[in-house]
This record gives C-alpha cells, sequence and structure tokens, in this order.
C-alpha cells in the first residue's frame, strides 16, 4: 500500500542534524587514536571503503556505520541519476545518521545531499560470506527514511548472523518527476532516479560486501509499504538485474507505474504551481518551493493530498509495467515473498472515532469515498454481510476498504508469479493476522505492524506492537522466516508450521499469528468481490 499518511503517523523523529562529520572539499584529518565524543577507543571499529576510510562504533557486540555515503551530493545535478561519491582522505565519522532526502512530516525538511546507508555486521572483513538483507523504507514514494528506530538492524543482525543495511534515497518530485517528454537529454531518466538511487546503493552493497563480512552473490531485499513497491519496480528494471537474489514485500505492491502521458500531466501541474516555466526553472527553485509545488491536488484523486508521483514507464529505466500484464520475467528466478496484514486500514482510517461508531445508514457515503474502488457501495456491502454475517457497520467498513485499497495489489502480483512457466523459483504468501493489543485493540493488524515483527524490535521505540509475549514470540516467529530466506532462498522453520508455497487454484496463504496456520485462499470470497472492478493503481492513467 502506498497511503503516505500511515508512515507519516509513525514517523516523528527528527534526523536532520544526522549528517556526515565531512565533506568531499572538507575532509577529517582525525588520526586513528583519538575516540570521537561519547565513542570509547575500545568500541570504534574501523572500515576502508571505496572513497577512504570509515569510523563506525560496537554496538551490543555488532559493529554499526550510521550514514554511509554510497553517491554524492543530488543538489548539483537535480533530477538527473545518482554519481559517485568523491573520496575523501583521513578518517570520516559514520556514527550518525545521514540526512533523510527532501520531504515534509517529521522527518523533514530533508536535504538533496541524502544519498547514504547504514550497515549492521557481526564482523569486518573476516572473510565470512553472510547473506545480506538490505532493507528499503516505506513512505509511500514520498516520504520516509532508513533511520526510523524500528529498522534498527541489530536484533536481526544478532539472531541471524547476517548483514543489514538500510538505505536514504530520493522522494517525491525530486525522486519521481517525470521530465522525459520536454526534451532535454539530461532529464531521460527523471521519472525514475529515485529507483537508480536505489540500484546504485545496491552496487555499493555488492562492492562492499567482503568489507563488511557478506557475500556479494546472496542478497534479500526486503521492504513495507512504498519499500515493498520499490522492490516490485526493481524487480522488472533492467539496470537491478543480478543485483539481489530474494525479494520480500510486505503491504507494498506496485503492479503497474505511471504511463508517461500521465506522468506528464502531473509535472505540467507541479510546474504551473511552482511557476516555473521550463527545466531551467526548476532547476532555480528552493528545496522548499519544489516541496510545495508537490502539495498541489492530483486529477485521479478524491481527496487533496498532493500529487502522485512514482516510478515512470518511460521506456528506458522502466521498459514494462512491473507486475502487469505478467510478473517480470527477469526475476521469475528470484525466490520472493508478498504478504499484507488482514486491517491494512485501520493504520489510518482507524485513528478516527466516527469510523468505529458506523451505522448501516452511514456506511455507503463512507465507503464510496474510501474503498478506492469504483463499485457501488451498496453491492459491496451486501456482499461483505453475506460473507460475514456477524460483522459490523464498522468492520465491514475497515475490511472493504483493506480489500479495495490494497490487498488487491498483494492478489494481482500474487497471481502474475503463480502463472510464471515452470521451473520459476516459488512465491510464498502471508497474511499477519495477529492484532495489536495496543490502544484497546481497536487497531487490529494494522498497516506497519508487521514491520517490528520481522526486524524482531518489539522493544524499540515507535513499536505498536507491544513488547508482551505474544508480541515477542510473534517477533521470533516472523524474524527467524525472513532470516531462513535469505540464507537459504526457503522461509520453512522449525517453529513454523509448513509453510507451503503460493499456488492456483489452492492460493496458500500462511497466516501469521500466535499460533500460525497454513490456509488455502483464506479471503476467497472477497477476492472475487472485488474482480468485478478492473485493478488500476492510481497515477496510472
Amino acid at each position: 500500500m502506498n497511503d503516505d499518511r500511515a508512515d507519516l503517523q509513525r514517523r516523528r523523529f527528527l534526523r536532520d542534524s544526522a549528517r556526515w562529520a565531512f565533506a568531499a572539499a572538507a575532509t577529517s584529518l582525525l588520526p586513528t587514536a583519538v575516540a570521537q565524543p561519547g565513542v570509547h577507543a575500545d568500541q570504534q571499529v574501523l572500515a576502508r571503503v571505496r572513497g577512504g576510510r570509515v569510523r563506525g562504533q560496537r554496538e551490543h557486540g555488532t559493529c554499526v556505520f550510521r550514514g554511509l555515503r554510497y553517491g554524492a551530493d543530488t543538489a548539483a545535478y537535480r533530477f538527473q541519476p545518482p554519481r559517485r561519491e568523491a573520496p575523501w582522505r583521513g578518517i570520516a565519522d559514520a556514527l550518525e545518521y545521514g540526512a533523510a532526502a527532501p520531504q515534509g512530516g517529521g522527518e523533514g525538511p530533508g536535504s538533496e545531499d541524502c544519498l547514504f546507508l547504514n550497515v549492521w555486521t557481526p564482523a569486518l572483513g573476516d572473510g565470512g560470506k553472510r547473506p545480506i538483507l538490505f532493507y528499503i523504507h516505506g513512505g509511500g514514494f514520498n516520504n520516509g527514511s532508513g533511520s526510523d528506530p524500528l529498522y534498527d538492524g541489530g536484533a536481526l543482525c544478532r539472531r541471524g548472523d547476517v548483514v543489514v543495511v538500510t538505505v536514504n534515497h530520493r522522494l517525491n518530485l525530486f525522486g519521481y518527476l517525470y521530465l522525459g517528454a520536454l526534451g532535454d537529454p539530461r532529464m531521460a531518466a527523471s521519472g525514475n532516479v529515485g529507483q537508480l538511487d536505489l540500484v546504485q546503493a545496491l552496487h555499493w552493497v555488492r562492492e562492499h560486501a567482503a568489507v563488511f563480512g557478506g557475500d556479494a552473490d546472496n542478497i534479500t531485499v526486503f521492504g513495507q509499504s512504498g519499500g515493498g513497491a520499490k522492490i516490485a519496480t526493481l524487480m522488472a528494471m533492467p539496470a537491478a538485474k543480478g543485483l539481489f537474489q530474494r525479494a520480500w514485500t510486505m503491504s507494498g505492491q506496485q503492479v503497474t507505474a505511471a504511463g508517461p502521458r500521465a506522468a506528464a500531466q502531473r509535472t505540467a501541474i507541479a510546474m504551473q504551481a511552482a511557476g516555473a516555466s521550463d527545466i531551467e526553472a526548476l532547476l532555480r527553485l528552493s528545496p522548499a518551493a519544489l516541496l510545495a509545488a508537490g502539495k498541489a491536488r492530483d486529477p485521479s484523486r478524491i481527496e487533496t493530498s498532493g500529487l502522485y508521483v512514482g516510478p515512470v514507464l518511460d521506456d528506458a529505466v522502466l521498459p514494462v509495467h512491473p507486475f502487469f500484464p505478467e510478473a517480470p520475467a527477469q526475476s521469475a528466478h528470484i525466490p520472493m515473498v508478498i504478504g499484507n496484514t488482514r486491517d491494512e486500514t485501520r493504520a489510518f482510517l482507524g485513528n478516527d472515532p466516527a469510523n468505529h461508531e458506523l451505522t448501516w445508514d452511514s456506511l455507503p457515503a463512507k465507503l464510496e469515498r474510501e474503498q478506492y474502488v469504483d463499485l457501488r457501495p451498496e453491492r459491496v456491502i451486501k456482499a461483505y454481510r453475506r460473507m460475514y454475517p456477524h460483522y459490523t457497520p464498522s468492520q465491514v467498513f475497515f475490511a472493504a476498504t483493506t480489500a479495495g485499497r490494497s490487498w488487491r495489489g498483494a492478489v494481482e502480483e500474487l497471481e502474475a508469479r503463480a502463472r510464471q512457466h515452470t521451473g520459476a523459483a516459488p512465491t510464498w504468501a502471508y497474511q499477519l493476522d495477529w492484532g495489536s493489543p495496543l490502544d484497546g485493540g481497536r487497531l487490529g493488524a494494522f498497516h506497519t505492524l508487521d514491520i517490528p515483527l520481522v526486524f524482531d524490535n518489539t522493544a524499540r521505540p515507535g513499536a505498536r506492537s507491544g513488547d508482551g509475549a505474544e508480541a515477542r514470540g510473534l517477533a521470533a516467529t516472523m524474524s527467524s522466516a525472513l532470516l531462513q530466506f535469505a540464507r537459504h532462498g526457503d522461509p520453512n522453520h522449525t517453529g513454523l508450521a509448513h509453510w507451503e508455497p503460493y499456488g492456483l487454484p489452492r492460493r496458500q496463504t500462511l497466516l501469521f499469528d500466535v499460533r500460525s496456520t497454513l490456509a488455502d485462499d483464506p479471503r476467497g470470497g472477497e477476492r472475487e468481490l472485488y474482480r468485478q472492478a478492473p485493478f488500476l493503481q492510481r497515477g496510472t492513467f
């Protein structure tokens, strides 16, 4: 699901001050024997990367490097593909997170100098061939960073003897504004430079795998919400071919990309909002002015949450839709996990008390606005009352919006993978059924709930799973499944009911709960209901 509000509600940590202690033109000359404030000499760890030497630190036995630069400041080449970082002299501190991309919300304002990644590893340069887990953050294509406390890779690193990487990249208009129709060859890839940042980061990780004790030929990309959508897009990008060997997505699908005409239409709206008549005027805009232009109303949206931007079908960087009309052929050999939560939309629609008190009279209008599917709400309500006669109007509302807004994309991807030719790698499907006990259980298994469970971070700040026995037990189950998948290409482990790959016609799906079980087509009635309307991802037209 690419709904930015769910992630914005969860992130309130300012990270702009977490920047590199050096710049390419003004480099640090600190000797290795000098400890930095707050970091004892025996806690320091040093590594050499392609740009120069870097200083990290040990945390609970894990080597941690934050704010590693994998690309140059993008301000000098706005809307263009990433470039390599300049080398430096001396030792650069990698002790604090790097700046997030320009954005609003709790992680803003950010900086165009945002191409940073973070690494957690058990050991440096020991010849280890550890699986590498590369996490791509959510926030749609508009917001977020790899610096959220829930993305701390220490627990996964220690539990599974793996290397964990999180990453920042360009977002919103900075990463996905399509200028290819304006004829400037410099901007031919502009609609996908946020994706190309991720490609460059993956190249950097492969190049430095041995430095951090990892295996360059065993990289698992995993991501939630917008992160999952970015992964689905990478799977169809020729530039990303061969850069990762497994993919795990959580509540994040990208079946179709923005068409070039639709993307150009949104570019025209943004330029008009900014008062920019040409590309040079766009390049002169301040980051704040460009972000303001992105708040213009999108032609396809009911609400006024800003222009949709995302990957563009530009015939160059992205020559095909990610999962339409079929799964990407270049990634058929990559094992994949596709998961969602049962109550996705409670993450953002569940915070309105009125949505918990709907009546059969008030439900139709509310559902028509929020389901994002052009079916008469009366038809949908009738079907849900038949399938789930015990549901209240509010339960129908949350179930139908979840199925209509987010889950359908997961089904489309699963069905496309299941139709691929004999010999294609398997795909496993999951649904998180366990609901958070916080807030009186009102939010159930909401969008983002699987993040602290997969990262084994239920005790971290912002984990709305709580840190009770059930949450810790399920975190052990889910994180172990991810680790097994990263190591062996199969998520099954001894603490889990046998998880069969998804196939037709059974549509096997693992239901993660206190006692996880495998079910065949567990929401088949809802799947059939929404087949009555064509699937159309916002931004495509």
